[in-house]
Formats: C-alpha cells, structure tokens, sequence
C-alpha cells in the first residue's frame, strides 16, 4: 500500500469516527459529498458493523456502489448485505432501517441508477471500474414504511 492510499484510508476512518460519535451532527457532508452510515450485520461475526458510504437519492431510496474504490474484490459491506439485506442507514442524525437490494450490472435499473449516483460524484466510479475486471453492483437501500429511527 502506498503512503498517499495509507493516508487516504486514514482519513476516511477519521470521517467515518466523526461521523458515528457526533451521532450524526458531523460527517454527512465530508470533501463535497453526501455519506451516510450503512449498518449491516457481519456475515460470519454476527457482529453490527458500520461504513460511512457515498450515496446518492433515487425517490425514497440510498444508492451506494460497491466500488471498494476499483479494487478486485467488492468491500466487506457488500457480502453482509447479500447474506443478510436487513440494515439500517443513517443520514444525519437520522436512522432508518431498511433493506438492502443488489442491483448487478445488466439488471434492468442498473445503467440509470449507475449514471445517477457517477453524475453526482465527477465520474468517480467509472474510474473505479476502469481499474477492475470485476463488474461493480449498486446497492438499494429501501427504509421501512415505519417512521425513521431514532437519533
């Protein structure tokens, strides 16, 4: 790993810190972007487990990208959501459980949600694609019909 991705990581633990023990008053906006904390339930720990993550807004529902930025295999959030597609999000201060659909390239959503959340974020993901053979999917978070969660 080099220092400037060394670097980087630690800046992204950093946010995702402020953001989680702030309890949501810093860290939604962070370098330009909008992220909201994904919590899923570890595949194999049983264990809660959180990411801040970019997203964008599709009418009710969070896109996130699966992108574990270009590399060759998809982010640990990604294989909790596919065993276990009950998750909450945070978006601010506000908590929302829901659940997680994977949408894999060619499904019929895929190219318009993809264009949506890559738009708003310079072309950031298909530079992630760019750097991986491996398709990256798009995940759907859907919050429950239930009122928002608590803070």
């Amino acid at each position: 790993m080099s220092l400037y991705d060394w670097a980087f990581r630690k800046l992204l633990d950093l946010h995702q810190f402020t953001y989680v023990h702030s309890g949501g008053r810093t860290g939604q906006k962070w370098l330009g972007v909008t992220t909201l904390l994904l919590r899923s339930t570890g595949r194999r720990s049983g264990l809660e487990r959180t990411n801040a993550l970019i997203y964008a807004k599709d009418g009710g529902d969070y896109v996130l990208v699966a992108s574990n930025g270009g590399a060759n295999i998809a982010p640990s959030w990604y294989f909790n959501v596919r065993a276990n597609p009950l998750v909450s999000v945070q978006v601010g201060r506000t908590r929302y459980e829901g659940r997680a659909t994977i949408i894999a390239r060619g499904d019929g959503e895929y190219d318009r949600l993809w264009r949506l959340i890559n738009d708003d974020n310079s072309d950031r993901y298909v530079r992630y694609q760019h750097k991986t053979e491996r398709p990256i999917p798009l995940v759907v978070v859907t919050p429950a019909l239930s009122s928002p969660g608590g803070r």
